[in-house]
């Protein structure tokens, strides 16, 4: 059941992320044959709720309104903010009598804050990914995915990956034809698959911190080499067992998932940025073939790296 849509307006909330849940739930479309939801914006400390450019929205209803709710929307907002422990205790109940919730971004600490990410998989915007698994070491985050449905808790990665999300729930719930009629309207994909990784740059070096962070930047300098779990180990002094579980704390993935996100992106920049053939990129990535660079491009970014650089450059390389 869909019917009845709260999204919660949180001090400091993005107004991109709050839009989305707006868009999708708050526009009366019956009139197209599609649709209607009773919703509304929850604040749980009060009417008049700042977001982080400077203006605020009215929400209101306060958190009784979620009791009804079938559908909860937490928009992104400064993960570093603890919000009023009443409300965590809210989205408590409202999963424990059956209602789902759906975070988009760092909505995803909110989640986190109120427990229901332990023992699931989650997601957030890549950048908030390592602070997510470090805060939360019983959830399972998945950094190369654009959403994760562990229903009744639906998390979405950053920015225009929460349209991707709602998108999925709908479609789930209320079936193709309304999911793709709702895209229509918003002139947007009716429909991305939540393992497509999200689009990413490479961090800088000097944007790491933790105990590992020399350690990732020696790796990611040494892409192209056979790297092994048991000699980068040995290069932290650390044991496999000990390094493999700082990394994951760290990082949110296991040390290959990370080389390989990493060799990756990588080829990304080479495919964007100049001429050389798929076969030189492999090589320089440390795929070591073609076929290889293209099974985990096609595997994490649903593209192949033709395609890809035509998307990016305007032109296809012939010699892909």
């Amino acid at each position: 059941m869909l019917r009845d849509v709260a999204v919660l307006a949180l001090p400091g909330a993005h107004a991109f992320e709050l839009g989305v849940f707006c868009e999708f739930f708050g526009i009366d479309r019956r009139d197209d044959g599609l649709p209607g939801y009773d919703f509304a914006l929850v604040s749980a400390t009060g009417a008049s709720v700042p977001t982080r450019h400077g203006f605020a929205v009215e929400a209101k209803h306060g958190l009784e309104r979620l009791e009804s709710a079938d559908l909860i929307g937490v928009p992104a907002t400064d993960p570093g903010v603890r919000q009023p422990e009443e409300l965590y205790e809210a989205l408590r109940i409202a999963v424990a009598r059956g209602a789902r919730v759906l975070s988009i971004c760092s909505g995803a600490f909110v989640l986190g804050e109120a427990g229901l990410l332990d023992g699931r998989r989650c997601t957030t915007h890549w950048r908030y990914a390592g602070e997510l698994a470090r805060r939360y070491p019983r959830s399972r985050v998945e950094v190369d995915t654009l959403y994760v449905d562990e229903d009744p808790v639906i998390t979405g990665a950053g920015t225009a990956a929460g349209i991707d999300t709602c998108l999925h729930l709908v479609r789930k719930l209320q079936g193709s034809a309304v999911a793709n009629d709702i895209a229509r309207r918003m002139v947007t994909p009716p429909h991305r698959d939540g393992s497509q990784t999200q689009y990413v740059k490479r961090p800088s070096p000097k944007d790491r911190t933790g105990r590992l962070a020399p350690t990732l930047a020696w790796m990611e300098s040494h892409l192209e080499q056979q790297l092994t779990v048991d000699g980068i180990a040995r290069r932290a002094h650390m044991s496999p067992r000990t390094f493999a579980r700082r990394f994951l704390q760290e990082t949110g993935s296991t040390p290959l998932q990370w080389l390989t996100g990493q060799r990756v992106l990588l080829a990304q920049q080479h495919l964007e940025n100049t001429d050389e053939p798929v076969a030189a990129i492999a090589a320089r990535t440390g795929f070591g073939s073609a076929d290889t660079l293209r099974h985990h491009f096609v595997r994490r970014l649903g593209t192949t790296p033709h395609d890809y650089r035509r998307t990016f450059r305007g032109r296809p390389d012939q010699r892909d």
